[in-house]
């Protein structure tokens, strides 16, 4: 039980209060000097709130961020001045490019001490400051401990209401160690905006004019109705639903009006289709740069396609693209009322969505790839784990496989089960990964790349430290940093440079941080090696070696290279 109002306590004790208050159980962060008091709140309160001391500021943001992506509310990281907070920046930046919501709480050198370059003194406001192209939708800076359930309850709503994302609290380090009597303020229950009713009659006479429509859909801020309505909605108007770059898990792959994802790698045939059609429907995504093919698929600011756009921050619509119609709404109202509208008893675009789901079906089969087939090795991990496992991954070449080849279910009674940054950022897999194994009893399945593995790796050890159980980290080895590799042999064939990699044993290193490690360097190993990692009851990691020519499902690397010499 928290402390009753009137009872003088250090203020650092009733920041925990207030998260206890806010529904938050785990916190992530490293600790630092700056914000003693917190951490000695923590202790207080164990019984009713973790905190989890990570490896490196980098990886705890990154564990706040996959929170916030799991529960629907902030994610929660603690990091100190300077070092601290320039560490846990990528995470930070995550947040804000994916949708997500986050609180990164940052220490900060003593009120008398500020405006001299005191010991790692940062101005926060200028390093993070809100807006549109920043790191954070509002930072601020706590001066008087009174009010300081206040600005907890502020970065709650902040970080949830509207467009989702991350807000930064800073904390002086004198302010903490205040005794102060304000209450805890209740937990925080966004605002959220609905179609109105007008935006939904003309969304449904627009939609039932169309010849070839498809929805794409993506984002934060939803939840597990709000994409069992979008379902429904589907299947009511028989629409094809398209899932925006890394948010393949809002819409049942195994279902017969899934078209695949919008992004990276995107399959030729839904590229050609989403420039085909007559309608997009934008249900959540910002439509950014990943989505639209660098806004080619899509040109902005006017595309030959009517756009209907609907997302839940007002500032995004129209931003980039002008549309035939922009609905500002939540997606758990929009969702809903989405599903609401009566659809015609026939529609003129039945061939196009089974057409369009028959070639994603297609594109699932993998052209035989030897020694090691990573199209194969999805396939082996698929069998071996339970439906609503939970996949992470970072950024590399690499992920292209996982994004191909695994098919998310059951999305609707497991809720996320992809956790990977829109934003493009390293090292985001491992700490996502275990962040999920500490949250929830799933399976969590991490793939990663060598480069990828080690800007985070040694999480692995808060992995071990706090219990994880049910976690697999897969480290995909070609000896090279192969997005950037295959990009040089692009645009410079045959002058490698910089991108090479120099790797240690990853088994057993693995084996250091209490992992139990398997190798593999041909396909028909790896299905031995992943029965023996399930049922290991402890985590796992299953190293991979590929040839450094192996970048995608189909020797990228070999292709560019030819297609450079052709050039020449």
């Amino acid at each position: 039980m928290t402390r009753q109002a009137a009872t003088p306590v250090l203020a650092g004790h009733r920041l925990v209060e207030a998260l206890i208050a806010q529904g938050v159980d785990i916190a992530f962060g490293v600790p630092g000097e700056s914000f003693l008091a917190v951490l000695d709140g923590f202790h207080e309160y164990r019984e009713q709130i973790r905190f989890v001391a990570c490896r490196q500021e980098g990886g705890a943001a990154f564990m706040a961020e996959a929170q916030g992506k799991l529960t629907g509310r902030p994610g929660i990281c603690f990091v100190t001045r300077g070092p601290g907070a320039t560490n846990a920046s990528i995470g930070l930046h995550t947040a804000f490019q994916d949708s997500t919501p986050m609180i990164l709480f940052i220490g900060q050198v003593a009120s008398d001490q500020r405006d001299r370059e005191a010991f790692q003194e940062v101005d926060y406001r200028q390093m993070f400051g809100p807006g549109t192209l920043g790191m954070a939708k509002w930072v601020g800076e706590v001066h008087d401990a009174e009010r300081l359930p206040e600005y907890v309850a502020r970065a709650f709503h902040t970080a949830m209401q509207g467009r989702p994302g991350p807000v930064v609290l800073v904390l002086p380090e004198d302010m903490l160690t205040k005794p102060i009597t304000a209450p805890v303020v209740a937990p925080a229950r966004p605002a959220e905006a609905a179609p109105t009713p007008a935006a939904l009659a003309e969304l449904r006479e627009r939609l039932a004019a169309a010849q070839r429509p498809l929805v794409i859909a993506g984002g934060g801020g939803w939840t597990p109705d709000a994409t069992a309505a979008l379902q429904r909605f589907a299947e009511a108007w028989q629409l094809p639903v398209g899932c925006a770059f890394r948010f393949q898990d809002l819409f049942d792959n195994a279902h017969p009006n899934y078209a695949g994802d919008v992004g990276i790698g995107i399959n030729p045939k839904l590229a050609a289709r989403v420039k085909d059609a007559d309608l997009v429907l934008a249900i959540g995504p910002r439509l950014g740069e990943m989505t639209t093919g660098g806004y080619t698929l899509l040109q902005a600011p006017r595309p030959a396609q009517q756009l209907i756009h609907i997302h839940a921050g007002a500032e995004e619509l129209g931003r980039v693209y002008t549309g035939e119609l922009l609905i500002n709404a939540s997606m758990s109202q929009a969702a809903p009322a989405l599903a609401a509208l009566a659809a015609p008893a026939a529609v003129p675009w039945r061939d196009w969505t089974q057409a369009a789901n028959a070639d994603y079906r297609a594109n699932l089969e993998p052209t035989p790839v030897s020694p090691l087939d990573m199209a194969e090795v999805i396939r082996l991990i698929d069998a071996q784990l339970p439906e609503g496992t939970i996949f992470t991954n970072g950024a590399g070449n690499y992920s292209g496989w996982l994004h191909r080849f695994h098919r998310y279910t059951g999305l609707h009674r497991f809720g996320k089960t992809q956790l990977a940054p829109t934003s493009g950022a390293m090292g985001y897999g491992v700490p996502a990964a275990v962040a999920a194994a500490l949250l929830q009893d799933r399976w969590v399945v991490n793939i990663a790349g060598d480069g990828d593995f080690l800007m985070t790796g040694q999480e692995l050890a808060t992995a071990t430290g706090y219990g994880a159980k049910k976690l697999l980290v897969v480290v995909v080895d070609n000896g090279t940093y192969g997005t950037i590799r295959m990009h040089q042999e692009r645009e410079y064939p045959g002058r490698v440079s910089g991108s090479d990699l120099f790797n240690p044993d990853f088994a057993k290193l693995a084996e250091a941080f209490g992992f139990v490690a398997f190798k593999a360097e041909r396909t028909e190993e790896v299905g031995p090696a992943l029965q023996a990692a399930v049922a290991a009851g402890r985590p796992a990691l299953l190293h991979l070696r590929l040839s450094s020519d192996v970048s995608t499902s189909r020797s990228t690397l070999t292709a560019i290279r030819e297609a450079a010499l052709r050039r020449s």
